[in-house]
């Protein structure tokens, strides 16, 4: 790190905290907020996000995108990945972006691949 302050705003710089107890319990309450959000779509599971989008149930996307946000704010602020050089910043964010869309391809193949054998009983690869 640079300094040996850490920056105290949140969300690219829209709220602003004077220390950083105040800033830690502000992202505490926005990624509970979140994990609430999904905990009620999980629960409730409206009809209308039961529809596919690309091989998936639109409440799955759902919940695979904010995951990802939570996950950005807990290596962001917890682990204070935005105190450090942009060029540490974009090797771990790039990396994990395509580590993540690697393995949302391979569960969305394997699943259609499950789901074929199970539910239609079709079998590409009979050894």
């Amino acid at each position: 790190m640079e300094n040996s302050t850490h920056k105290l705003e949140i969300f690219r710089g829209l709220l602003k905290f004077k220390s950083n107890e105040q800033k830690i319990w502000a992202v505490l309450l926005f990624l509970s907020i979140v994990t609430t959000i999904e905990v009620a779509l999980g629960i409730s599971k409206p009809e209308i996000l039961m529809n596919t989008f690309l091989s998936a149930k639109i409440i799955n996307w759902i919940f695979i995108i904010l995951t990802l946000v939570k996950a950005y704010y807990i290596a962001w602020d917890f682990m204070h990945l935005r105190d450090e050089k942009s060029g540490l910043q974009a090797s771990i964010v790039i990396t994990l972006l395509f580590l993540i869309a690697y393995l949302v391809f391979i569960l969305l193949v394997e699943g259609n691949y499950i789901y074929d054998v199970i539910y239609e009983g079709f079998v590409s690869w009979n050894f």
